[in-house]
């Protein structure tokens, strides 16, 4: 019996999306996964792109895919796409199938054109809608520009202007919360709060906040890596963990009390650790995931241990979700000087923890 399929979204037109999926194809890589790779694209401009790196040296010819129409019109477009491509994929050796979503306007590589937001979000919304269905087994996402979204008044679904995969997503199922982890070789980061400006994190680290971010960490790495009972450490906001409230109450008053909470029910988590003695061997290899109370507490330690070999998850959704570590790189798009590695690295998380999930 065929596993299911990964989606992959190449995201922004004009970026390397499409070009690192065309090097993994050329590779070789998109078929040892023993599932399907299905990818949402604009099927001309693919076919362009892969004439580009062609002519740039990096392909030595064009990869086959299979095209199947995603404005189909049918009474069920996620069973008539789930049975199309799902036939192709038995059928024959094609290195990927591509679900084609074509652009309001032509492609130039490097070049952001408004008129194809409608094109990105459409992507989007096809890959919320397979995994929800569980037609596919997990979400891989290529980058996309968020600036021109906003440009092109794209909306998330409560009206409020896009802000990026994990609030579409988020949203889109209907989720309170989810959690943001990276994830690479030496480590898994997850962070209590993400893009805030740091004046502005002490007033989020709430014992809500806390308590949800535990949570979904615990189910997800339960859930989706696997793991029966996983041990979390978690750092504490302050130097020095606030040393014993001298250079800050919020471990005393608000992180401590939510992990004792965890901790009486039996779960194998820290209370709240100095994030400068945290990071260090001796506590990361006795240990499944840190959750980090900041961006810039933990991102950085995690990125210098393997910046291209990272990937992006979202925790606390439905299905499964990864995601490059990486930008549109505009200036690298059809010029064949893009790296392939952190979307290859996504695939490969995307493919165990959904290996690991029908398991349990």
């Amino acid at each position: 019996m065929q596993k299911q399929p990964l989606l992959l979204t190449t995201g922004e037109p004009a970026g390397i999306g499409m070009d690192v999926v065309l090097i993994l194809a050329q590779e070789n890589k998109l078929q040892g996964f023993g599932r399907p790779i299905w990818v949402t694209a604009d099927a001309e401009a693919m076919q362009a792109r892969a004439e580009q790196l062609i002519a740039a040296g990096v392909l030595q010819s064009c990869p086959s895919w299979q095209i199947v129409d995603a404005q189909a019109e049918a009474t069920d477009f996620v069973e008539a796409v789930a049975q199309q491509s799902g036939e192709d994929a038995s059928a024959n050796t094609n290195d990927f199938i591509l679900l084609d979503v074509p652009c309001g306007a032509p492609v130039i590589a490097g070049q952001i054109d408004i008129n194809n937001a409608i094109m990105v979000a459409q992507q989007l919304e096809i890959a919320h809608k397979l995994a929800v269905t569980h037609n596919v087994a997990a979400i891989v996402t290529g980058p996309l520009q968020k600036s021109a979204l906003i440009d092109a008044d794209i909306k998330l679904l409560d009206g409020t202007m896009f802000s990026g995969h994990t609030e579409f997503f988020m949203q889109q199922s209907g989720c309170d919360k989810v959690v943001m982890m990276l994830a690479n070789q030496a480590m898994k980061v997850a962070l209590v709060t993400t893009h805030l400006a740091l004046r502005d994190v002490p007033a989020a680290i709430t014992k809500d906040n806390v308590r949800q971010t535990v949570q979904i960490v615990l189910d997800d790495m339960q859930s989706k890596f696997g793991l029966k009972n996983p041990r979390i450490l978690v750092c504490g906001l302050n130097p020095h963990a606030g040393e014993g409230g001298h250079l800050g109450m919020e471990e005393i008053d608000i992180i401590n009390p939510v992990l004792q909470e965890f901790i009486v029910k039996g779960a194998d988590i820290s209370e709240a650790m100095p994030a400068d003695t945290l990071f260090t061997p001796r506590h990361l290899s006795d240990c499944d995931a840190v959750i980090a109370m900041f961006h810039d507490q933990g991102l950085p330690v995690l990125k210098s241990h393997g910046f291209g070999d990272t990937v992006n998850l979202t925790l606390g959704l439905p299905y499964i979700r990864t995601s490059v570590d990486h930008g549109t790189a505009l200036d690298l798009a059809g010029r064949g000087d893009a790296s392939a590695t952190s979307l290859y690295q996504a695939l490969v998380m995307a493919d165990e923890m959904a290996s690991k999930a029908l398991a349990d």
